[in-house]
């Protein structure tokens, strides 16, 4: 068999009819060996009974969840290729053409795009439309170099097989974004679509709850990519830090009338400890998503693998401290020529900021250099650097 129609079903007793007659219709008006299935995930207003009656093979799936209602639909299709659509009546399941053509030139996922085909007045809410939706999007398009105008389109097609591959995880709506991403991980083709969104036909409220699914979705992205959530914030404030705490070392820096001074010094110190541990973040994260399979291989993580080394973050660590505790001993031989009274606070502080912040930064290239080193332990041997990069490498 061809295709599979996939609709996810939760009492969508109102609509479900409509859309399996539509799909059916499509199947035979283009000839295709093709199959309607509804997965359906615990109806209680009778959706099971008129899917079947409409024509469409019911799938049941005990396990609850958007992610997890598709996956059972997958798993069951009998279809070398799969399109999916919600059964509430807001997706064009009468022109499904470019994406069968699509999955005949051999891409593994084909996105439908609703800001480029069209949405219906009242079809979709304005926070969706201008806010969560372009944003989220941007976002994705940002982590990952991946080609997708609309993330969360529920119309698109993909490969059977490529899918079950990816062996998708994630039960809720942010299955949508964990398809996409782990296609882009996989190397897989992508292409897009322009698609339609009409108003849906349910009098009850929708299943997709805006603030907690749309953070599902961004904590999804963000867990998949350490560069943006750790390692490029982390440089920009250690590098600011570290910055700020060199010109004040020297004294008071005075800026538009606003002098900053050893407050300053002390505030610059915590955001260079803060901004060297989000460093340290990323590379751990990586390296255990790499390890556990939860990120694929990057040409960058294997070339720092390949020039670290636990004896070298020892190193520099033990240089950090030495630097550390040597600006202590200068700044008790300054308190002992002030005969151990009460010396300058502002000039014994700019001696004993540097010196504490050299001594937790040694303590923290030691001890996440040793935690490097237990996870890179699972790792196996590097990856060629001459290997062309894909998108995988954008997280």
């Amino acid at each position: 068999m061809e295709l599979t129609i996939l609709m996810p079903c939760l009492n969508e007793a109102e609509t479900i009819e409509g859309c399996v007659l539509k799909a059916m219709a499509f199947v035979k008006r283009a000839s295709l060996e093709g199959e309607v299935v509804v997965a359906d995930n615990g109806s209680t207003d009778g959706s099971q009974a008129i899917a079947m009656n409409a024509g469409a093979r019911v799938v049941h799936v005990e396990e609850r969840g958007y992610g997890a209602a598709i996956m059972g639909g997958v798993r069951a299709a009998r279809g070398k290729y799969i399109i999916m659509g919600d059964a509430d009546g807001s997706y064009d399941f009468d022109n499904l053409e470019p994406f069968v053509e699509k999955l005949r030139e051999g891409f593994q996922l084909v996105m439908g795009n609703r800001f480029r085909g069209g949405i219906a007045p009242g079809a979709m809410p304005a926070l969706h439309r201008y806010l969560g939706n372009p944003v989220l999007s941007a976002l994705g398009r940002m982590f990952f170099r991946l080609p997708i105008g609309d993330f969360h389109c529920g119309l698109r097609g993909f490969s059977r097989r490529a899918m079950l591959d990816l062996s998708l995880a994630t039960g809720g709506m942010e299955f949508a974004s964990e398809m996409i991403v782990k296609s882009g991980f996989a190397g897989y083709r992508i292409a897009e679509v322009p698609t339609t969104l009409s108003p849906d036909g349910r009098s009850r409220p929708p299943h997709l709850r805006t603030w907690r699914d749309g953070w599902r979705h961004l904590r999804f992205l963000l867990v998949h990519s350490p560069r943006w959530l750790f390692l490029y914030p982390g440089i920009a404030l250690l590098a600011g830090s570290l910055a700020a705490m060199c010109l004040l070392v020297a004294g008071p820096v005075s800026i538009g009338g606003v002098t900053f001074d050893i407050h300053t010094l002390l505030y610059s110190a915590g955001g260079l400890q803060l901004g060297t541990q989000m460093v340290f973040f990323a590379m751990l994260a990586r390296t255990y998503g790499v390890v556990s399979g939860l990120l694929p291989r990057s040409r960058y993580i294997d070339w720092f693998m390949g020039v670290f080394s636990l004896e070298i973050g020892i190193a520099f660590g033990l240089l950090l401290l030495a630097l550390g505790f040597g600006i202590a001993v200068h700044s008790v031989v300054e308190w002992k020529r002030a005969g151990l009274s009460a010396a300058d606070p502002a000039q014994m502080m700019r001696l004993v900021i540097p010196s504490v912040s050299c001594l937790v930064l040694g303590g923290q290239l030691i001890f996440n250099s040793f935690f490097v080193a237990i996870l890179s332990a699972g790792m196996t041997s590097p990856i060629s650097l001459q290997e062309s990069p894909n998108a995988n490498e954008a997280n």
